[in-house]
């Protein structure tokens, strides 16, 4: 299937995205939909014939434990939903702890490498194909970005992919802002990587942009598409003509002129990147159709009709219990010295260890404040630096809605706001959300709001 120009559909630019012209699909992030119903404006753009991807960012493929049953049902069900042709997720991880190491359970709000290890492919792999096999049509995993690296690592980012795709018959969505972060941060070449997978397993490619700061690249989203990103993805274009491309926006949203002009310069990019077909046929690269697959009887069918999953070879042996063991150790250690402040594990580089950890604690900030916008309101401009002193030592171990009752509930033990106004808001807040607790927190909490209430 071919999904052509497509755009990240967000609630903040909907209007826009519906108003835009020549878009052909949208994306839209699998977490933000509920499982039962369709905004108003992905409903309408459906009716126009536009095809709706779901984008998941918390199944966490490359976390030590098994993909959660719950979490696939509910990307499923959305891709049932919006009648999609496959859904996407990451190779990354976002949790870690738990069951595995008897610690517990650490959220990282965001997404982290898996080491490329043989132990880490082996372990992806098998959580690759639980998630094939829980979902109606194909998967295809997304690059990350990465201002960190494991030590010890065993293949390069291209040999990765391909023998994922190998192994799983997974198909691949190539973010280009991605393999640019790792260029700056990392030092990892883009066409090599580009070399080494296997572009003819391309589902469609992201492209977005970011900020230099300090010698980091920060991919967020936020900034428009750079020379550099366009580069990447002129490299990618000349090696094979992917099926869609898609510019991705997640926040400091630009008026609807200034999406096109930069859905304009990747069109622009792409056909100038276009190899020329009189080049001879070593140089002529045909477009890739997003592949079909017999997955055998028992697999479904997506939605046009093709195979829903991807055609593997005999399953092979579980992965060792060991082997998974060892994966949440090294997981853990590497999110605890993130979000908790434990030492950072041997290896590591100390100071991009501690460039990551501010930029998911601030990550944080940022989401909660969307979330629970009451928050910096009532908060004022203390509510930032309230915040990172408390993510500072109170990982996140659940989303970020239970972040945004935490906060809350600390900030009202600790006897705050200063301002007795602004403490009834807070807590009259927090009692209007909060659902059951542990009765030793709720006890606590009951005796903050009865001080507050006492001092009015």
């Amino acid at each position: 299937m071919e999904l052509g120009i497509g755009i990240g559909w967000r609630p903040e630019i909907a209007a826009e995205v519906e108003s835009l012209g020549g878009i052909d699909w949208v994306e839209a992030v699998a977490e933000n939909l509920c499982a039962d119903h369709l905004p108003d404006s992905l409903v309408r753009l459906r009716e126009r014939g536009v095809t709706v991807v779901p984008h998941g960012v918390a199944l966490g493929l490359g976390g030590a434990d098994r993909p959660d049953p719950d979490r696939l049902a509910g990307l499923a069900a959305r891709a049932g939903l919006l009648g999609a042709p496959l859904v996407t997720e990451h190779i990354a991880f976002v949790r870690a702890g738990g069951p595995l190491t008897a610690s517990p359970r650490l959220e990282a709000g965001h997404l982290l490498p898996v080491p490329r290890t043989w132990d880490a492919l082996d372990v992806l792999c098998e959580n690759v194909r639980i998630a094939q096999d829980s979902l109606p049509v194909p998967l295809a995993l997304e690059n990350i970005a990465a201002l960190i690296t494991w030590p010890g690592e065993e293949l390069t980012e291209g040999q990765f992919l391909a023998e994922l795709v190998e192994r799983t018959g997974v198909r691949l969505l190539i973010d280009v802002a991605n393999l640019h972060t790792n260029h700056v941060n990392l030092g990892q070449d883009p066409a090599k990587a580009l070399d080494e997978l296997p572009v003819e397993a391309i589902a469609y490619v992201h492209v977005a942009g970011g900020v230099e700061k300090n010698g980091v690249w920060h991919d967020t989203h936020a900034h428009p598409v750079s020379e550099p990103v366009l580069e990447v993805l002129a490299e990618l274009r000349s090696r094979v003509d992917p099926p869609g491309v898609l510019l991705e926006r997640d926040d400091a949203f630009p008026p609807g002129a200034e999406l096109a002009g930069e859905l304009d310069a990747i069109r622009a990019t792409l056909r100038e990147a276009a190899p020329s077909t009189d080049a001879g046929p070593d140089r002529a690269v045909p477009r890739q159709a997003v592949p079909s697959a017999d997955p055998g009887p028992d697999r479904g069918t997506a939605p046009d009709g093709t195979a829903g999953g991807e055609a593997r070879t005999a399953a092979p042996a579980p992965v060792s219990a060991a082997t998974r063991d060892r994966t949440a150790v090294a997981q853990t250690a590497l999110l605890s010295a993130l979000v908790a402040g434990t030492p950072a594990p041997e290896g590591f580089d100390h100071r991009r260890l501690r460039v990551q950890s501010r930029a998911l604690a601030a990550k944080r900030a940022d989401v909660v404040a969307k979330v629970a916008p009451e928050l910096p309101e009532i908060l004022g401009d203390g509510y930032r630096s309230a915040f990172l002193a408390y993510a500072g030592s109170r990982p996140m171990s659940g989303g970020y809605r239970r972040d945004a009752l935490d906060f809350a509930e600390h900030v009202l033990i600790a006897g705050g706001p200063a301002d007795p106004a602004a403490r009834r808001r807070l807590t009259y807040w927090w009692q209007d959300r909060s659902g059951a607790r542990p009765p030793r927190r709720t006890a606590r909490l009951v005796r903050a709001a009865r001080a507050v209430l006492v001092g009015k």
